[in-house]
Parts: C-alpha cells; structure tokens; sequence
C-alpha cells in the first residue's frame, strides 16, 4: 500500500485513509519527516517460530510516503489489516521456509528488520532429536463426533487439520455433535461469559498435528453466525483468556505419540470454563503417560499456543492448570518457559518426574535392605523412621515408583504389592509400542528402553559404550537413616550396616553391592533444561496456588513432601513465597477411586471451587496492574485476601478454611499439621535439604562429633570403610548444582544451545 502526502489537504485526507488502507498506522502527516516503525512477533518469539507463519504487529509514528512489508523480498503487505484497539497493523504472515527469513517494514526513510526462524509444524526446536521408534497413533485417536483423526500421512505423524463442533443441548450434561453448522439446533441453551457476552453454548474443536502430537484446542464459536476467525476476528464468545491442560502419570510415556488427550476436556469443570469463554488448548503430548519427557511437552506447549494465536488471537493472559503429573508439567513448562504461563494452579502436586524417581529409588533401596538383607534385626518401625514416612505401605508405595527407572521387563521385585498400585511393576509398554522394538537385555539389547531417563535423552545424554541414557541418581556419601540414628531409634551397628549393604544400581536398575555415580553432566543438564524444577524461572514471577487435590500419606505416593519440595525450591531461587499459596485438605485415594464418603465429596468440591476462583481473581490482578513494577512484584502486590496459606477442615460436609501458615511437619503443633500431617522423605532423613534439589552431594571426612552418639574406634573405623570417600556435606550446594536455564535449548535451535547429544 502507499499513500503520498502531497499538500495540507492531501495529508488530511491520507491521514484519514491510512488506518483502513495502509500497513501501518500513522498518526499524523509531518512534511514528510521521518516517524519510527516497529515490527515485531505475537505468535512466539522471532527465534522460535513454527508452521511457516507468524503473527506479525508492525506499529510506529511515521509519516513515510509509503509503507510496504516484504518477507524475503515478496510483497506480503496484503495480509494486514488495521487494528483499532491500538492503532497498529496486525496479520498473519505465511510463506517462511524453514531456517532464517527476513521480514522488512519499509518507509520513506525509515525502515524495520525482524529475523524470524521457522522450524516445521514436525518439530523439533528445543528438544533435541527426533527420540526413536515412535508409534503414530492418529488412526485410532477419537474425535468429538465418535469418528478418527485417520492414518498419519508421513513419518512424523502427520494428520489433516480437522474442525468439528459440539452443542450443549437443554437439560443435557454433556456435549453433542454439531451436525449441520449452517442451522443453529432448536435445543441449544444460551450460555453467558465472564465478559457478559451472551451467545450460543456451541464450542470450536480444532483437531491437528503440532510436534508430532496431537493438538486440540476448544472455544466458544458460533458457526451459523459469526464471520470466519482471524486473530482480528475472534470468537464473540471467547473472554480472550487461555487454559493451557495436562494429564497425569508417566510411567509408559515413552515412543509414541498417544492415542488420547490426558484430561477430558468436553467434561467436568472444563465444562464450566467453555461456557464461561475461556478457550482452552492441549496436546498428546502434554499427557505425561504418553511423554514423559517435559521438556518435549513444553516445546510442544509453545508450538500449540502459537498455533492457537495465529488462528484464534492473543490472549490476555494464559494459564496453566493439572494435577499430579499435570502438576508437575504445569509447573516446570511455567518455569522453563517464562511468559508461556502466566499462572500456575496446580494439585497432587511433585516438582517434577525426577523426584519421584529418584525418590522411588532410595526407597526401593530401602526395602531390599530389610526385606531381604537386614542382618542386624531393624524393625520395621525402625526403617519406617529412617524412610521417613507415615508407615511401611506408604515408603513401598513410593518403592514402586522406581519402576519407571527398570528398563527390565518381568523383574520380580520384594516390594509388598499395593492395596492402589499392584505389584512392582518394571518396563512399563504402551500396547501400541511393537514387541519388536522393545527392550531386552538378552534378545534385543539395542531396542528402545522404557525409562524416565532414556525417554529423555537429549538431556540427560548418552553413555558411549552402552548407548543408553545417562543416570543422574547418586548416593555416594550418603547416611541413611543419620536422623534415626541422631534421635536413637536405630543403634550405631545398625546404621553401620545398613549403609554398608544399601548399595546402588547398574544402567539396568539390577542391585549391586556399590553405591551409584551419577553423571555430573547429566546433573547439570536436568537442572539446566528444567527436567529437574528450578523455580528460578518463570515461576518466580507468575501466581502458584497449590492444593492438595488427593490427601493420603498412608499410601500412593502423592505425599505433602513433594509439595513443600516445590516450595522450597521456589523460596530458595527467590528469597521468599510470596507468589506462592498453599491449601491442604482434600480426600484420601481410597475414596477417589473408590465410593467417596459425603465429607471427602464435599472438601474436594469446595477446595476445588474456591481454588479456582482465588486463582483467576489472583491473575486477572496482576494481569490488570500496567505500574512500571515488576511482574514479581505485581503478582505479590495483587494478591486477593483470599491467596493465603491454610487448610480446610476435616471430616465434615461443611468444611471450612483456617488461614494458617503452611509448615512440613507430623506434630500436631498446629490446627492444620493436627488434621493433615506431613511425612517426610529418605534423602530428608539422611541430612538432606527439603527441596530435595542436591542430586549429587559434596562429600566431606567424616567427623565423631557431627553425630548426637557416640561410636566406638572400631566403629569409626568400618564408617570410614563404608563412606571411604566422605558422606554427605548437606551444608554446601550440590555438585553441579544450578538453576533453570530460561528458554534453553538442546536443539536444533542454535539460541540459547547447552547440549546436542549428537555432537557428544
């Protein structure tokens, strides 16, 4: 487009103009000075661009005889449009190649250059490689009309984008098929937004491929109505707010793609939040028990929410929400990837897959220890003290976590089986994964290994002889069961032996006699990469609320431990946890799986209901603050008189809500540590931090008097034997110890690059 400001009268008129016609906003004509220009990205940042398009804003004061904006040298000025809201040119622009590509705004003396790079829809960006085999699973994935996606159409995965609709109907509880997008059904209830829009209850399922997985997202849209959606034109139903989902588990979450989303998002309070006119977005991957690998779900995150601006618009805000591994998802992609999220609410809560592994390790430990190897007559009240937990079945509920770690298919395991878990239950397959590229020590030692660590590893690395994925599990130096010991529950015989038979692990989980080394470059490249939470991040500015969601320290592994470990990371990365609040309460696993009494369905009902509404009211304050503060200090500053610490009462079905700092104990010290007490974990009873964010220790001699007993000289004598290096200095930071990485990568993206496991 161009105009020429030729005279007074022409200058008028073409200021007039310029807003439909041109692609910029000008505010005014100067004589022909020159004003400024500015170009710049919505959809994701200029580095990590996805799909071959961007959302493109292009902004200033110039008063240039034309302005003209080229991608690569072509024309693309046509795919703008004027933006009233705030005077800018906005549009989608498409046609990038893969790798770098020049946009150029271009004036009567003035010009703008952005440099976008394109990564294809595929992926990758930041997550490194490809990982292989992986199963497509598009053929069986079911849309909202009961039909499928269909075959993938490449290597990738690849399916046609699919549009579908859905209605709720009068007296009805769930959605149906649209059938005919040209007629309104006669049963379609009203539903009104937090914006106070009233329109049609009729919701847009988009269906795509994005990063290999299986994207969705899910708005208000009237189809008989509206015009077509452009970032320009959204939904008149959509309230410009955006929920970013996440499943849960994780243990199978290897080489595929996943044959269904992790939440329901057609049911339950997504219901609720649809009629409301949030939208909401999700991808396969962004279930933990299809990918457990976060850093590949949050890469899948990023592509999706940009895909979502491009198509729908820009959010005023997005936020993120899950429990257990949703949680843990929620949390670490908010950190890793600051500004994805700008809120975080999040349940069952663990700082990440890690500390349920490595956790699950040391209990597993524990157990051969005194199931099978327990010379000196322990107890189990005594190794339930140095585990650290309420009892035995709660310490080998969390044992058997460490089967995500056992690549070994049809290990037997002395763990007790688990009244909520079953047996110890190594190599766990997806059924979609072929026998045939599967894991065996004997009959396929180079097939795909189905751990926590090999699913992710472009972090963590590779092993060079054995080709598998570097551990970061160490326990060298470390004293199990010292807090027993200090407090005289265990004799010094039999500290000393239970270290010197704990043992440690081979690159199969097989038992051995030594401790194990963790790898110092796959410690450091888990914090880096957020594998392991930081909460140095992008967490440290944006409002957590974290709720119990499942409250059962007797059993199932969810323990309160996990979530004061999140805390604490948080308080240690940022001084305090302001922007962090805690509710505790909630009904035990029993229940949820089972028949749930009156009182255990009345907690989780409020909790719930009143989370979410203290949550949003948190981030539409924030959010709403434009001071010059910073983001840090507008969450603090806009907390609701609701955001604080505290716990609901118990064995009631009217529960009600004592605001009372939250601290990690089992003393009934206060109102809510009586009603709901905290247990703690093996690595807190050996010394270590409660943040549980030291994976491989410092060592230092070891010194009689640093113990609250009194050890003979031939006792020293076989503790120096057994810790020939040290133990544990739990004073100093961890070997290779660090904080997230913001925005890193692993590759191919060259920005912010900290491993490419393919150039070792």
């Amino acid at each position: 487009m161009q105009f020429a400001c030729r005279n007074v009268v022409a200058r008028a008129i073409a200021c007039v103009a310029v807003a439909a016609f041109t692609v910029i906003a000008l505010s005014g004509c100067d004589g022909g000075k020159p004003g400024t220009l500015k170009v710049e990205i919505l959809s994701s940042a200029a580095h990590l661009v996805s799909g071959g398009s961007a959302l493109i804003q292009v902004s200033g004061t110039a008063a240039a005889d034309s302005v003209t904006v080229m991608l690569n040298g072509n024309n693309v000025s046509s795919a703008f449009k004027f933006n009233s809201a705030n005077g800018s040119q906005i549009g989608v622009v498409s046609g990038l190649t893969n790798g770098q590509n020049t946009l150029v705004a271009q004036g009567i003396g003035v010009n703008d250059t952005l440099t976008l790079t394109n990564y294809p829809i595929t992926g990758p960006i930041t997550s490194g490689p490809h990982i292989t085999p992986f199963t497509c699973q598009t053929a069986t994935f079911t849309l909202p009309d009961g039909s499928k996606l269909g075959l993938a159409t490449d290597a990738n995965c690849s399916a046609p984008t699919n549009i579908q609709y859905v209605y709720m109907a009068t007296g009805a509880t769930a959605f149906k098929p649209l059938a005919n997008i040209a007629t309104v059904p006669a049963d379609v209830v009203k539903t009104t937004t937090t914006l106070g829009s009233a329109v049609n209850f009729i919701v847009r399922v988009e269906t795509a491929t994005i990063d290999r997985g299986i994207y969705q997202s899910f708005v208000l849209y009237d189809p008989t109505s509206e015009a077509a959606i452009t970032p320009l034109s959204p939904p008149k139903g959509w309230n410009k707010r955006l929920i970013g989902q996440h499943g849960s588990g994780c243990a199978g979450g290897w080489y595929l793609q996943g044959g269904a989303q992790g939440v329901n998002m057609l049911a339950g309070d997504n219901i609720t939040r649809l009629s409301e006119g949030y939208a909401m977005f999700i991808n396969t991957l962004n279930h933990p028990t299809n990918n457990c690998n976060v850093v590949l779900a949050g890469e899948a995150t990023m592509m999706g929410k940009a895909h979502f601006i491009k198509t729908i618009g820009v959010p005023f805000y997005t936020v993120s929400s899950g429990c257990s591994g949703g949680a843990y998802s929620s949390a670490q992609i908010a950190d890793a990837f600051p500004g994805l999220f700008d809120g975080a609410l999040i349940s069952c809560t663990f700082p990440d897959a890690l500390s349920i592994a490595l956790s699950g390790l040391d209990a597993r430990l524990l157990s051969k220890y005194f199931l099978t190897n327990n010379g000196t007559g322990i107890t189990e009240a005594q190794i339930v003290a140095v585990s650290g937990h309420k009892n035995a079945r709660a310490w080998y509920d969390l044992a058997l976590q460490s089967g995500r770690t056992d690549p070994v298919s049809g290990r037997i395991d002395p763990i007790p089986a688990s009244p909520a878990i079953g047996k110890y239950n190594p190599a766990v397959w997806n059924a979609a994964v072929p026998l045939a590229v599967r894991y065996d020590p004997v009959t396929n030692p180079t097939g795909a290994r189905p751990t926590v660590f090999d699913a992710a590893r472009n972090i963590y690395g590779i092993d060079p002889a054995s080709k598998f994925a570097l551990r970061p599990f160490d326990n060298v130096g470390v004293q199990y069961g010292l807090a027993a010991l200090n407090a005289r529950i265990i004799s010094t015989a039999q500290f000393i032996e239970l270290n010197q038979r704990i043992g440690g692990y081979d690159q199969d989980a097989n038992y051995v006699s030594g401790r194990s080394v963790g790898d110092a470059g796959a410690i450091k490249r888990v914090q880096q990469s957020g594998l392991a939470l930081g909460g140095n991040g992008g967490l440290a500015s944006i409002p957590v609320l974290d709720y119990s969601g499942i409250f059962d320290d007797d059993q199932y592994y969810h323990y309160q431990a996990f979530h004061f470990a999140l805390r604490e990371r948080m308080a240690l990365a940022n001084g305090d946890t302001k922007n962090h609040v805690m509710w505790r309460g909630a009904a035990p696993i029993s229940q949820l799986l089972g028949t749930p009494t009156p009182e255990g369905t009345a907690i989780n009902a409020l909790v719930t209901t009143q989370s979410w509404k203290t949550f949003i009211q948190w981030v539409e304050a924030a959010r709403a603050d434009v001071s010059t503060a910073s983001a840090r200090d507008k969450v603090i500053n806009n907390k609701p008189a609701s955001a604080v610490d505290g716990c609901f009462t118990k064995g009631t079905t009217t529960p009600t809500f004592i605001a009372e700092t939250q601290t990690l104990s089992s003393l009934p010290a206060t109102q809510c540590n009586q009603m709901w007490p905290s247990y703690t974990l093996p690595r807190k009873e050996a010394g270590g931090p409660v943040a549980a964010n030291i994976y491989k220790c410092q060592l230092k001699p070891i010194v009689a008097a640093d113990y609250a007993v009194t050890f003979s000289a031939a006792e020293l004598a076989q503790l120096a034997t057994v810790f020939a290096g040290g133990v544990c200095d739990w004073t100093k930071s961890g070997v290779n110890q660090s904080g997230v990485v913001p925005w890193a990568s692993f590759g191919p993206s060259p920005t912010n690059l900290q491993f490419d496991v393919s150039k070792p």
